[in-house]
């Protein structure tokens, strides 16, 4: 009987911490309910379609009428061969974006930490965030001026003696092209987790390293770096699992067909496939079997972080 009441009052005791932590946190939750609606209507809903690579679609039968198709559109893409042009392009870019982008926002929010300057701080943020806001459309048509034949990188490769050269339509420069300007890009609104990680850091830290004689060098190695680790082992993680995302904006609004060889990535032959050529299904199947790759990376990634460096590193 005691047992029993007992555990009706810490039910109770339970379910009031509850209400009070709902309470405590209307507001917010409130807040994400129209995040929570775009997900359920933009990403969940549309996973209907996925049954398209399982089937052999027509339009005027819809999906559910449409016959099955089994894995026939799978093997279709196992004996594309061009197939695996676009995944090595995507795999390539996508690395060397990783590669040459992920360390720049760290090093940027590092740098820019050790500025004492608040209000030239400030600006510098600001000025880095702005290219984030703007179009692949409207940046597309800002580096063709720069890189067309009159414009200022032909003249200065005029000023030097060479001759001047359509380099987005060269296939020996065109991908430096897209993570220059990848990076371009991203890197300001990228840093911003790492200016917010780095403020939260304890200024006490600080204070005991200038006692002990540590310049800002060493600071930033032995301090502020280390500190970061946990965040950029999670932006690692998040960035492996799109892998196979070399960015369908950028590259649609650059490319042309005289760098398909080394631009064409999934993306951009999921999108000629399924709304140009109309093979609704065959595009399906290529995009679901990039989200199936993708999804077992972040899963391989998420492991090996939290083999090397526990727990406390990885998503889950």
């Amino acid at each position: 009987m005691n047992e029993t009441v007992a555990t009706v009052c810490t039910r109770r005791k339970l379910k009031r911490e509850k209400t009070k932590k709902y309470k405590q946190y209307r507001v917010l939750l409130v807040m994400m309910i129209p995040a929570i609606i775009y997900y359920i209507i933009f990403h969940y809903l549309p996973m209907i379609g996925v049954l398209l690579a399982f089937k052999d679609f027509k339009i005027t039968q819809g999906i559910l009428g449409s016959p099955w198709a089994g894995l026939y559109h799978f093997e279709k893409i196992i004996h594309d061969s061009y197939f695996y042009t676009v995944l090595k392009n995507t795999i390539v870019i996508s690395l060397y974006k990783l590669v040459f982008g992920f360390p720049v926002p760290i090093v940027f929010a590092l740098l820019l930490s050790e500025i004492s300057n608040l209000k030239f701080k400030k600006v510098v943020q600001t000025v880095s965030y702005l290219p984030h806001f703007i179009s692949w459309v409207v940046l597309a048509g800002i580096f063709f001026t720069i890189f067309s034949l009159d414009g200022p990188i032909n003249a200065i490769v005029k000023l030097f003696g060479g001759d001047p050269m359509l380099y987005l339509a060269d296939d020996r420069y065109f991908r430096t092209i897209l993570v220059v300007t990848s990076i371009f890009q991203g890197f300001g609104w990228g840093s911003i987790i790492y200016f917010a990680a780095i403020s939260g850091i304890d200024p006490q830290l600080y204070e005991a390293a200038v006692i002990d004689g540590a310049g800002r060098f060493k600071r930033m190695i032995y301090i502020s770096i280390p500190m970061l680790v946990p965040i950029i082992a999670i932006m690692l993680i998040l960035s492996m699992s799109g892998i196979l995302d070399a960015g369908f904006d950028q590259i649609f609004n650059m490319y042309n067909a005289k760098v398909y060889n080394v631009s064409d990535i999934i993306d951009t032959y999921v999108y000629r496939k399924g709304l140009i050529e109309l093979n609704y299904s065959y595009a399906t199947a290529v995009g679901l079997f990039k989200s199936v790759v993708a999804l077992l990376l972040i899963l391989a990634v998420n492991r090996i972080v939290k083999w090397i460096g526990g727990k406390e590193h990885a998503i889950w």
